[in-house]
């Protein structure tokens, strides 16, 4: 990807979550040599720019590099709908569109996100799709939508693929995706120990 393309796209990652599955805040658990949440900045930084990171209200955040932007869910427990609001409007003026990620996805790929930015053409959001199930936290949003977004979350619609009939929308079949990331990695959220304990294994595996 072009300097220029990367300059067209922002990232998203939202992290305001109770973690109740896994016992302790996800976006702290330690991997390698970084935090979850880190490494999923990292990992975002080398596709987009700038960065969005939208926590809770009084959620504490691991150290993160000068130029993330900070930003904090305006009503607690309103779920990721409300967070990507949040993301939004963070984002610097001249940000057309943003990858948006949940920050216990610690295997996520640069290909993966490249391949679906470079996918989003004159849409307003780019959603993987897994038969009936969609992957909000793997799409791409425009920054305009924001407004359509705060109208739902008014009406207490709060599931993100609501936004798929409101708007000019692509779905990709996960399926696809498979050329850039063939185990669909990039889609594993680390819900559990287990499931944390797995996504470890897994990069030590692909590391050596």
């Amino acid at each position: 990807m072009s300097d220029r393309q990367r300059s067209q796209f922002g990232g998203i990652v939202l992290c305001g979550g109770r973690s109740q599955r896994m016992g302790r805040p996800k976006l702290s658990l330690p991997f390698g040599d970084e935090t979850m949440l880190g490494r999923v900045v990292r990992v975002l930084s080398e596709v987009v720019t700038p960065i969005v990171v939208v926590a809770a209200v009084d959620q504490e955040l691991p150290t993160l590099p000068s130029d993330v932007i900070i930003t904090r869910d305006e009503q607690p427990d309103l779920g990721p709908l409300a967070g990507l609001a949040a993301g939004l409007k963070a984002l610097p003026t001249g940000t057309p569109a943003a990858y948006a990620s949940s920050c216990d996805v610690p295997l996520l790929k640069p290909e993966f996100i490249s391949y679906l930015v470079n996918r989003f053409g004159d849409a307003d959001v780019l959603m993987p799709r897994e038969g009936k199930f969609h992957h909000p936290l793997a799409g791409v949003y425009r920054s305009t939508l924001e407004p359509t977004i705060r109208e739902m979350l008014a009406h207490d619609q709060r599931r993100p693929v609501g936004l798929l009939e409101r708007c000019r929308s692509v779905t990709i079949d996960v399926d696809e995706l498979r050329a850039v990331d063939s185990e669909l990695d990039s889609l594993r959220n680390t819900n559990t120990p287990e499931e944390y304990h797995a996504a470890l294994m897994r990069a030590e595996r692909d590391d050596s």
